[in-house]
């Protein structure tokens, strides 16, 4: 990388934001390439990211779920950066595994035996075997929830032994820990759920193999990928977002030839090659209410540019997860609740003038008739101080 090409501002990276992230397309491929990664830890998450930013959302669900779950498989669930599930093009899934996804599933796998074998006395055997028995299963029987699999597999009924001598010692089944470290280590996946596409109850199928990709080449591609989506970002923020060292950080940033440009604070941000020029004056402010996890206030560590660090108490949780939140022009402004009644509430932080509210009324109104349409109320699987209030 060489010396500092140019700056971007507070105003331009907002601008790029709206532009980049927030403009309204026709389908969900153009989204996720627009943000490289759906955040799928709460299912509702994945589908409210992409109608945020369809032109029209109406048949939006129907499309997601069949590239979810038909026979093309077009999109793919994994456990991916910071040990968190991520929705991402299947044609990109070996990138992002490679990436991120293949250290974690180690770590998983190495954890799961420990567990096993302190609760059970069970070794590595035996669970390769309990885990050919479940692909063995999911052959013969297809797509099968996690309690019908152990219906059918009996390793899978097993208990472990926790705390073991304490006061709370406690039995748990091992059927959890052991799918979902199938599904980490691609042996497995995710396919549609019981219920509505807000549900978690997944059904599980086996999964083909991913191809092996060089480590070093996949998470160049994955930073290349991120920058184009979010850049300019620091060094800290692709650290924070990738869960990498800052070693391995900037590794991919020197093979992607990344160029440096200083932001309003004088630090240092990192652009694609010929990615620091200004963004046209013209981008006009787009009312959006993203849902909570949203992959964009979740794209950066450092977030004071597009969210006051005085509305950081009302829209995230203890532990960092942001919440429902309302965008005006590229910056946090306010959050919004789904209410029982099928109600959206919204209520902004900043104000940003007349227009601003009434965009913000009528994307609330938008939402609602999404949410109705699909018979679904939203709650979030963390939920926040403003959230909480609004929906009451």
């Amino acid at each position: 990388m060489g010396g500092v090409v140019g700056r971007v501002g507070g105003r331009e990276r907002r601008l790029r934001v709206v532009g980049r992230q927030l403009a309204r397309v026709e389908g969900w491929g153009e989204v996720v390439r627009r943000v490289v990664a759906l955040h799928a830890t709460d299912p509702a998450t994945v589908f409210l990211t992409v109608a945020a930013r369809l032109r029209e959302p109406g048949g939006g669900v129907t499309a997601l779920e069949d590239a979810l779950y038909g026979e093309t498989g077009a999109l793919v669930r994994m456990l991916a950066m910071r040990r968190t599930m991520f929705v991402v093009d299947r044609a990109s899934a070996p990138t992002v595994y490679a990436a991120a996804g293949k250290q974690i599933a180690a770590a998983e796998h190495k954890k799961l035996l420990a567990f096993l074998a302190e609760g059970g006395g069970w070794d590595a055997a035996w669970l390769e075997k309990v885990q050919a028995q479940v692909r063995a299963a999911l052959d013969e029987h297809g797509e099968t929830g996690g309690a019908g699999l152990s219906r059918l597999v009996p390793g899978l009924r097993e208990q472990v032994v926790v705390a073991a001598g304490k006061p709370y010692e406690a039995r748990q089944n091992v059927a959890s820990r052991i799918i979902r470290t199938m599904a980490a280590q691609g042996l497995i996946e995710r396919r549609r759920p019981a219920g509505s596409w807000a549900s978690s109850q997944f059904r599980w199928a086996n999964a083909e193999p991913l191809p092996e990709l060089p480590v070093a080449a996949a998470r160049a591609d994955l930073v290349k990928a991120w920058l184009g989506a979010y850049g300019p970002g620091t060094e800290a923020d692709l650290k924070w977002w990738t869960g990498w060292s800052l070693t391995e950080v900037r590794k991919a940033l020197a093979a992607v030839g990344a160029e440096q440009v200083l932001l309003d604070d004088d630090g240092v941000g990192h652009v694609l090659p010929g990615d620091g020029a200004p963004t046209a004056d013209d981008v006009p402010p787009i009312a959006t209410l993203l849902p909570a996890l949203d992959p964009t206030p979740m794209g950066w560590r450092d977030r004071d540019w597009f969210l006051p660090a005085e509305h950081r108490a009302a829209l995230f949780d203890r532990t960092g997860n942001v919440g429902p939140t309302v965008w005006w022009g590229g910056e946090v402004v306010g959050g919004w609740a789904h209410r029982a009644d099928g109600t959206v509430a919204t209520r902004l932080l900043a104000d940003r003038g007349a227009a601003a509210a009434t965009a913000v009324d009528a994307a609330a109104e938008r939402l609602a008739a999404f949410l109705a349409d699909g018979g679904v109320t939203v709650t979030p699987r963390f939920r926040t101080p403003l959230e909480r209030e609004l929906s009451a």
